[in-house]
């Protein structure tokens, strides 16, 4: 028992360090990066607001979520604060400015998070198609992927292309270096990912796992989580040289030998440091590596951040 207590007393002196670590580091460097100030006029639009056609896909920083359908898993007040990542819907987050979605499944097509289940795959979908109904020269990229524990949905590949039909773009490593306008109409970059079914092949309508790469690291200290993303960013190739997207993740995870396990109080240790990171990226020599951004509970000063940092990269400054 007093051995247990002693690890919990640890436990939080070294969250309330790694927490004052990011507030100094805020204090001393600031978040201004170039271009930080812009804002889009028309969050839901704002692909379109930037010029698609001067808009090459490997040179967007785009807005993601971290879980993205879990805004009604699980029972309300009882499971759901513990697995709860974002609270809006598939389309309101798309409207937000989100334009990548990661979406975990089950055997059922139930989409899950763990071992909590809520609404089906299709009301994903719906949302999906409702947005692009909207819109006109937004792209998005939607990752689906099976749930760790659990086995692939049946026949999921040819039910995502029966869905989706030719609003994929097909995986083709030339699409990194065409522009949004280049890929119009085609508006959806499906990625695939099973854990025993085959993997998507070149030219296939959906796009396979080694195509969105990150480097989870599992651990609720926001300094420790922060570095390490800094660190394996700074070891990727720059956008323009590689035929993959590379998630950067600013979110913390609960952990199970500490007693706060619901996911809003643990990740806002670093949600608000998302322009930070963008700036330490420029100071540290990583901005030209930076493309997937995600977040849990995304809002509208994340989507922004993502924008400015593409219109930066259009405006062919640093």
């Amino acid at each position: 028992m007093g051995a247990q207590f002693s690890k919990q007393v640890q436990r939080r002196k070294a969250i309330s360090t790694e927490k004052k670590t990011l507030c100094d580091l805020y204090k001393t460097c600031g978040e201004d990066f170039p271009d930080c100030s812009y804002k889009p006029a028309d969050r839901k639009n704002w692909m379109a607001g930037i010029n698609p056609e001067k808009v090459h896909i490997n040179k967007i920083v785009w807005p993601g979520t971290h879980d993205s359908a879990t805004n009604k898993i699980g029972v309300p007040c009882i499971t759901r604060p513990f697995a709860q990542c974002q609270k809006l819907s598939i389309y309101n987050q798309l409207v937000k400015g989100t334009r990548l979605v990661d979406i975990r499944v089950q055997e059922d097509r139930r989409v899950c998070h763990g071992v909590l289940t809520t609404y089906s795959v299709d009301v994903v979908i719906n949302d999906v198609k409702k947005f692009l109904s909207e819109t006109e020269k937004e792209i998005i990229i939607l990752e689906i992927r099976t749930e760790f524990g659990h086995e692939d949905p049946a026949d999921f590949d040819k039910y995502l292309v029966e869905q989706f039909g030719e609003l994929l773009i097909h995986q083709d490593d030339n699409v990194f270096n065409k522009t949004i306008s280049e890929l119009l109409p085609k508006r959806i970059i499906c990625v695939w990912k099973p854990r025993k079914s085959p993997q998507a092949k070149a030219g296939s309508p959906l796009w396979n796992s080694g195509h969105l790469k990150d480097n989870w690291i599992d651990t609720d200290l926001p300094s420790t989580k922060f570095e390490s993303n800094l660190k394996n960013l700074s070891e990727q190739p720059p956008v323009t040289s590689r035929k993959y997207f590379y998630r950067v993740e600013n979110t913390v995870t609960p952990q199970a030998d500490n007693p706060i396990l619901c996911v809003k109080p643990v990740t806002r240790r670093i949600h608000g440091y998302a322009r930070l990171f963008i700036t330490q990226c420029f100071s540290r020599g990583c901005a030209d590596r930076l493309q997937v951004f995600s977040t849990d509970f995304i809002d509208e000063d994340f989507v922004d951040a993502c924008v400015a940092v593409t219109y930066s990269r259009i405006e062919g400054k640093p």
